[in-house]
């Protein structure tokens, strides 16, 4: 009985050895793609939305099995590897309040540690396009 059971672990164990790169070809790798995001601004009645290149896909990660209170357990995130700003004026703002808003454009991105001062770490975040104010598509989007 128990030569069963090792023949089935062995089994089994050989077929996740056989199938982990089939399950990791399978997941968009980490890349710049294309996505609509919301630009808003408090003061702002509009909500402007674009598109623009952003950092996604997946990042292999390895955790180890038998956890120590004194380890420390490193996240690598699809983020930006090198990147580039662009600024857009959004409409109908009140007078006192500066109408520019600066975001980033991936030009290349890299499976790393997040990094909180440039990056949304969390593990839930709002999706990317959620307006809370009027929706505008800007110029020269569909």
């Amino acid at each position: 009985m128990l030569g069963l059971h090792v023949g089935t672990l062995m089994i089994s164990l050989f077929l996740c050895i056989l199938l982990e790169p089939v399950e990791g070809s399978l997941m968009q790798p980490c890349q710049p793609i294309n996505q609509t995001v919301s630009l808003e601004k408090e003061g702002c009645p509009t909500c402007l939305v674009i598109q623009t290149p952003i950092c996604s896909g997946h990042c292999f990660t390895k955790e180890l099995v038998f956890k120590s209170p004194f380890s420390t357990v490193y996240q690598h995130v699809c983020t930006y590897r090198d990147v580039r700003y662009e600024t857009i004026c959004l409409p109908d703002c009140s007078p006192w309040v500066d109408p520019h808003v600066t975001y980033p454009v991936a030009l290349s991105c890299d499976c790393s540690l997040c990094n909180m001062d440039t990056s949304d770490c969390t593990i839930e975040s709002l999706q990317p396009d959620l307006c809370m104010t009027q929706r505008v598509l800007a110029d020269g989007m569909w």
